[in-house]
C-alpha cells in the first residue's frame, strides 16, 4: 500500500491586509507518492510549502482543492483513521512542557492516545531509553539541550507506535553532532519499517538519510530523485578549479560562452562553473595557454545542484 499520496493538492490563504489583495497560494497542485518503508525529503528553503503540506497530510488543515491520503485514508473524510496512523515531530519547542520532567511529557501524550497504567509506564521508558534519554527522564525539559528536546519530540511521535511518521524541520537549531546523532535515530525507525517523510533545508540531511528527495518550491515538486542522482538535473554543468589564476585570464573566462561563473574558491583557487561541455572545454584550453597547472574537473554537489535549480533563496549549506 502507498503510505502518502497527494493528487492535485493546492492550499491558499486568503490575505488579512486587503481584501483586494490576492490569495496566498502555498502549495500548487502537488502529486506526491511515498511507498511504505521509504524515506522520503521534501528538500526547500523557508516558505517553500513544506510546513503546510505537513499539516495538511496531519489534519491541521484542509485543502483549498485536491485529494491528500494516509494509507489510504483520505485526511479531510477519514480524519480519525489518519491522526492513528501518524506521529508528528515539529523542529524547536513546539509541543513540549518546560516545567514538566521529560517522563511526564510523555506519559501525558501516552494518556491521550489512551495508555495508562503499567503498559503507558513500560512504553515510556523504553522509549526514552530508545531515544537516548533514560538517565535524563527526571529532569524537567528546560533544563535540556536542543538535542535531547528533539529526541523527545521523537519519542512522542512515536508513543502511539505509528507506521507514519512525518517530521517537519526535526534538526532545525541543532548542533552537527546532535543533529548527527538524530539522523542515526531516523535510520533505525526506518529499520523498523517505518515510512517516514522528512522537511529539511539542510543539503546534508537529506542526502544522508533519504531514500528520494523532491525539490520544493514556491508551493510546486520542481523534480524527484535519488539524492545521488539529482546531480542528473543539471548535469550539463561542469566545475573546473585551478590554481594561481591571473586576473586577467579569470577575466576572459568570465566572459567564455557558457561559463554561469568565475569565482574565488579560496585564497588561490579559481572555481569556474559552466552549463555544458564546450564551454568546459574552451575553459580548459585557456587556462593551459595561459600555463595553469594546478587544475581539477569535476561534477555540482547536491548543494550547487540546489543552488543551480532554486537559487540561494534560504539555502542553509552544512558539511
Amino acid at each position: 500500500m502507498t503510505a502518502v499520496q497527494t493528487r492535485a493538492l493546492t492550499r491558499s490563504y486568503g490575505s488579512r491586509k486587503a481584501k483586494r489583495q490576492a490569495d496566498v497560494t502555498a502549495l500548487q497542485g502537488v502529486d506526491l507518492t511515498v511507498e511504505e518503508g521509504e524515506v522520503y525529503g521534501l528538500l526547500g528553503p523557508n516558505g517553500a510549502g513544506k510546513t503546510t503540506l505537513c499539516r495538511i497530510l496531519s489534519t491541521v488543515l484542509i485543502p483549498t482543492s485536491g485529494t491528500a491520503r494516509i494509507l489510504g485514508h483520505d485526511v479531510v473524510k477519514e480524519a480519525d483513521q489518519v491522526k492513528r496512523s501518524i506521529g508528528i515531530v515539529f523542529g524547536g519547542d513546539r509541543g513540549l512542557y518546560a516545567r514538566l520532567t521529560a517522563r511526564d511529557n510523555i506519559r501525558f501524550w501516552a494518556a491521550l492516545y489512551g495508555l495508562h497504567g503499567g503498559e503507558s509506564r513500560r512504553r515510556c521508558d523504553a522509549l526514552l531509553e530508545r531515544m537516548g534519554l533514560g538517565e535524563r527522564a527526571g529532569d524537567r525539559v528546560d533544563t535540556l539541550s536542543r538535542g535531547m528536546k528533539q529526541r523527545l519530540h521523537l519519542a512522542r511521535g512515536l508513543i502511539a507506535d505509528p507506521p507514519v511518521l512525518i517530521l517537519d524541520e526535526p534538526t532545525v537549531g541543532m548542533d552537527p553532532v546532535a543533529a548527527q546523532d538524530f539522523r542515526a535515530l531516523v535510520g533505525e525507525l526506518r529499520s523498523d519499517g517505518r515510512t517516514i517523510l522528512l522537511t529539511t533545508h539542510d543539503m546534508a540531511e537529506a542526502e544522508a538519510v533519504c531514500d528520494r528527495v523532491s525539490l520544493v518550491d514556491h508551493g510546486r515538486i520542481l523534480a524527484t530523485h535519488a539524492p545521488s542522482e539529482i546531480g542528473a538535473l543539471i548535469s550539463r554543468y561542469e566545475r573546473v578549479d585551478a590554481d594561481r589564476v591571473p586576473g586577467h585570464v579569470a577575466a576572459e573566462l568570465a566572459g567564455i560562452a557558457g561559463v554561469v561563473s568565475v569565482k574565488q574558491a579560496d585564497g588561490h583557487t579559481t572555481r569556474v562553473e559552466t552549463e555544458h561541455s564546450d564551454a568546459t572545454r574552451l575553459v580548459l584550453r585557456r587556462l593551459v595557454d595561459a600555463g595553469v597547472t594546478g587544475i581539477s574537473t569535476g561534477r555540482p554537489s547536491l548543494q550547487e545542484v540546489y543552488l543551480h535549480v532554486m537559487g540561494e533563496r534560504g539555502m542553509a549549506v552544512t558539511g
